[in-house]
């Protein structure tokens, strides 16, 4: 599975629970799918350009709260709202879109979706935001489900768990642990009078008249 189809496979859970706190009790493939697409491209447009105001504000690609929120704008969450630019100009600081924004999330058309996803009590009940903060989320516990010796030594080195480390490949069989160790051996006893190397014929398929490139 490409990463791309893998991504794609772990947001329609998200979708379906949305789409189920909506009201929505069953939906063709088909326009699983489109949400899917949709919500993709709005999230890596949304990634885009916080990284770049990242890269623009402070030269790093760590993001801030600024950066979210420029971006946020840019992309037309944040409304109605003038620019930065213009906050600067009138010396004052517009938070009517972010404001309209906290106010659609803890409102009651996004009640169920809360629900859903724990962040609402009934009545007379507080909120637990520790108790959250230690909520497993439907991804990490189906992946311990799923793995029996420890879900960071099964999806090592893949998206779904902790990059690997770098290691040397081992040669067995040989007294030798590396390439780079035969290789020097060898010259030692002069049986290679200089390092292997892989001739590069890309020049040579350019400078050919042959070449469907040189007809372009």
């Amino acid at each position: 599975m490409s990463s791309n189809a893998l991504h794609i496979a772990l947001l329609r859970p998200p979708i379906l629970h949305i789409l189920r706190a909506a009201g929505f009790h069953a939906t063709r493939p088909v326009v699983l799918d489109t949400l899917v697409d949709i919500a993709a491209r709005y999230l890596t447009l949304l990634a885009t350009k916080t990284a770049s105001y990242a890269l623009t504000n402070h030269n790093d690609v760590t993001p801030t709260i600024t950066d979210v929120r420029m971006a946020m704008h840019e992309i037309g969450a944040l409304w109605p709202q003038i620019s930065m630019m213009e906050e600067h100009i009138r010396q004052e600081e517009d938070m009517r879109g972010v404001d309209a924004f906290i106010d659609w999330i803890k409102g009651e058309g996004n009640h169920e979706i809360r629900r859903i996803a724990g962040l609402t009590s009934e009545p007379g009940e507080v909120v637990d935001i520790e108790a959250l903060e230690e909520k497993e989320d439907f991804l990490t516990a189906l992946k311990k489900k799923h793995s029996k010796t420890g879900e960071e030594s099964r999806y090592q080195g893949t998206v779904l768990g902790i990059p690997a480390e770098d290691r040397p490949v081992i040669i067995e069989g040989g007294p030798f642990e590396s390439i780079q160790a035969w290789e020097a051996n060898m010259r030692e006893k002069g049986q290679i009078s200089k390092p292997i190397s892989i001739p590069d014929t890309s020049s040579a398929i350019i400078s050919s008249g042959s070449s469907p490139l040189s007809e372009i």
